[in-house]
């Protein structure tokens, strides 16, 4: 095979600095601000006419400068050129390397594992491009998808399940701008492209509360908990009693909580916000904890399989079982922020800090980094007092 020349060296394909480099017969070198260098390759396509009538002039990607070598680059753009010389447009003739959207989207997934918080999280990023994008445009080649094939994918289900569409989006764009990072793509990303146009019809998403019970009826819903002894009661008493996430509560260890200083922590991984948060324990809280420390095992709410936490739907048939309708466990974090509000009056930041909600801006945050244990312990104090004071009513 020939040796094929031009003004590249491999020196100078390593070092040149952001923007377009030429070596000739139409192969580019492209540095982008990051460092980032890919190869691209434009061609005129005989015969073929573009929208406004003139030479059908097209760029197309031939890989990352770390993956394709020069030499590698030059062979190839002659072989689009070749083809462009003849009327064959090299987006539908080449044999090209570049790999489909659903390989790509895979092996992004798979880079991705270590970042993600949890396991089911990490399948549900996938899973919605396997519904929704993968039998529309996986086989197409990385390169050229476009806002049509995006369009494709999104329009279906834009209104009727408009919080999946919103979630696929961000997904193809994060696949889109990974695959433009490793060369195999360039230009703006179509979904950004989507977006601002404004393709898409704006939807008026209603917002979906978690039902919750009034704090007026908390003190007689937990006298009917206290006449029930089984694990999950108690799970549902602490959930009420800390205002934490159920799942937060079903995962709860020994080893997080701290007796001596009086409070648990629950650890960044399983916080919905990643960030590890204590919750000070009250002498109600404590009393549950020390019905179920005999039982030896290594979570504190225990389900059918030793040392296993209960499943996540325990509280919530509990709740069917007890007869109790119309509200979610979820609600209970909502019962607390009301009654914080109506009857505690507590600063706005410590009732949000009870709930691990973030408060205020960026900044804001970089300067309060207290995460106000003790005002908080105090207004957790008042509301188990609150809480239980229908425990003695019409004994």
């Amino acid at each position: 095979m020939a040796v094929l020349s031009g003004k590249l060296t491999k020196k100078r394909v390593e070092t040149l600095g952001a923007g377009r480099h030429g070596d000739g017969n139409g192969l580019y070198l492209v540095v982008d601000p990051s460092g980032a260098r890919r190869w691209i390759v434009r061609v005129v396509v005989k015969g073929q006419k573009n929208r406004r009538g003139g030479p059908l002039r097209t760029d197309f990607g031939l890989g990352s400068a770390s993956l394709v070598t020069l030499n590698e680059a030059r062979e190839r753009a002659l072989e689009y050129r070749r083809m462009a010389r003849q009327g064959l447009n090299p987006r539908y003739n080449a044999s090209s390397e570049v790999p489909s959207f659903a390989e790509f989207a895979q092996q992004v997934h798979i880079d991705r594992m270590p970042t993600w918080k949890n396991a089911k999280h990490g399948q549900q990023w996938i899973n919605t491009l396997r519904d929704y994008a993968f039998p529309k445009i996986g086989r197409m080649p990385i390169d050229s998808i476009g806002q049509p094939e995006v369009m494709m994918c999104l329009a279906p289900i834009w209104t009727d399940k408009h919080e999946t569409a919103k979630r696929l989006a961000q997904r193809i764009k994060v696949v889109l701008d990974v695959a433009r990072s490793k060369g195999f793509r360039e230009g703006e990303n179509p979904v950004t492209a989507i977006k601002e146009a404004g393709a898409l019809p704006k939807v008026k998403a209603r917002p979906k509360h978690h039902t919750a019970l009034s704090w007026r009826d908390m003190p007689a819903f937990y006298a009917k908990l206290l006449e029930r002894d089984e694990v999950a009661a108690l799970a549902l008493r602490f959930t009420c009693l800390s205002a934490a996430r159920s799942g937060e509560v079903l995962g709860m260890r020994w080893a997080e909580v701290d007796m001596d200083a009086g409070f648990w922590t629950c650890p960044a991984e399983r916080m919905k916000m990643g960030v590890e948060h204590r919750v000070p324990l009250t002498d109600e809280m404590r009393a549950i904890l020390d019905a179920l420390r005999p039982l030896g095992s290594e979570v504190v709410f225990e389900g059918q399989r030793r040392h296993q936490p209960l499943s996540n739907m325990a509280m919530a048939m509990l709740l069917r079982r007890m007869g109790v309708t119309g509200i979610t466990v979820h609600g209970f974090r909502s019962t607390f922020r009301d009654w914080a509000a109506e009857v505690a009056e507590a600063p706005r930041e410590v009732a949000e800090k009870c709930l691990a909600h973030t408060v205020g801006s960026d900044v804001e945050r970089a300067y309060a980094r207290s995460d106000l244990l003790e005002q908080r312990r105090a207004l957790m104090h008042d509301w188990s007092q609150y809480v239980a004071s229908g425990r003695n009513v019409g004994g």
